[in-house]
């Protein structure tokens, strides 16, 4: 991406990763300038009744504090009965449903897009929010139709206060800091755990949410430990020939203690385990089809499709990332790993930088083409013309 097209206004990317990234709030005005919705207002809620789509409804009746959440797929009735003021419609993962949104996207490719979750949408009546609250991940928050008011202040975790009465994390010590109102093409960044809230100025507020991924520790661990012993024999296990009898049988010894520290290290020292690990999990998809259905293209309906100037997309919900290892280049793919010759690098650089392939980006060989056919049967790819 173009250095003179980040929408970091005058802010350089190295001056932003120094002294904002994960650090504090910034706001930058006319960050994408003249931008344009994704996804217009009633198809975002059209979006919103569709039983695969993750929605959630949030009304806030201010006269005696209630707040109430309802999850999706809705109606047309739910959006007919909706209060002239006061809500919210939030839908998680636009960019996976809508080609558009996908491309805005694109937009913040100065962060490592393995890091990128989704790019949720929501969509508000004069004077909707869902609160003061904290997450525990990066977002930049864009409007992009209608105005909010944005107050942010102070840093939370999960010992801070909040209302037990509500649906929806709600801050009670909320003391705002600072607060602006956003424009169409004005972008607000907020680290991890900074509190922050939003509140629809008029009617027609949409505000595009970019959030990223930042697995706990707990997670790191938990699915490690998963993915190493899901490919174990069960006859790979704790051994002690060199027992020697101990004074106090119900004792667990150093030396038994010893033995399972290293049975650990092992694993955790193995660089390349834990790489396919990492590359693996941080490719999968955010939702995943319980039986999916492999396609059935061969070899020659690619070539066919290429020869005549067709390109395949990647799909809207598919995650590509890739790793540098030796005379290897390794793709990630929806949770797959391809252990690619260093021959195919360009491709598959290729393939995580951008949406749409062509006979530019490979060099038509067997080989390319086996692995564009692989993605495409997986889903990964579609063709188009």
């Amino acid at each position: 991406m173009p250095m003179n097209s980040l929408p970091l206004g005058d802010l350089s990317l190295d001056k932003f990763l120094a002294e904002y990234w994960q650090k504090k709030p910034l706001l930058v005005r006319k960050a994408l300038p003249g931008c344009l919705p994704p996804i217009a207002a009633d198809e975002l809620a059209g979006l919103a009744c569709e039983d695969q789509v993750e929605s959630r409804l949030i009304i806030h009746d201010g006269s005696c504090e209630k707040w109430e959440m309802t999850h999706g797929p809705f109606n047309d009735e739910t959006f007919r009965m909706l209060p002239e003021k006061h809500w919210t419609l939030l839908v998680q993962a636009v960019d996976f449903w809508v080609p558009e949104a996908a491309k805005f996207l694109d937009q913040f490719n100065f962060i490592p897009t393995w890091r990128v979750d989704d790019l949720m949408i929501s969509l508000s009546g004069d004077g909707g929010g869902v609160g003061p609250h904290f997450d525990n991940y990066d977002v930049f928050l864009v409007q992009v139709s209608g105005r909010r008011q944005w107050e942010v202040g102070g840093v939370f975790d999960e010992q801070s206060p909040r209302r037990p009465d509500t649906p929806v994390m709600i801050l009670t010590d909320w003391q705002p800091e600072a607060s602006w109102i956003l424009e169409p093409g004005d972008m607000l960044y907020i680290p991890p755990r900074v509190g922050h809230s939003g509140v629809a100025v008029g009617e027609d507020c949409m505000t595009c949410s970019v959030g990223f991924r930042a697995p706990s520790h707990g997670e790191i661990l938990r699915e490690f430990s998963g993915f190493i012993g899901d490919r174990l024999s069960e006859e790979v296990r704790y051994a002690d020939p060199d027992l020697t009898p101990q004074p106090h049988p119900g004792q667990i010894t150093p030396d038994a203690l010893k033995k399972v520290h290293q049975i650990l290290h092992q694993y955790i020292e193995d660089q390349d385990r834990v790489a396919e690990w990492f590359g693996r999990s941080m490719t999968t998809r955010k939702y995943q089809e319980e039986n999916p259905v492999l396609d059935t293209y061969c070899l020659e309906d690619v070539r066919k499709h290429i020869v005549v100037g067709g390109v395949l997309i990647r799909n809207e919900g598919s995650r590509f990332a890739f790793q540098e290892h030796g005379n290897e280049t390794w793709l990630f793919v929806d949770g797959r790993c391809y252990q690619c010759p260093e021959i195919q690098a360009d491709l598959i650089k290729s393939l995580c930088a951008i949406r749409d392939i062509c006979s530019d980006h490979f060099s038509g060989s067997d080989e390319d083409l086996s692995l564009l056919l692989d993605l495409l049967n997986h889903g990964s790819l579609y063709l188009s013309d």
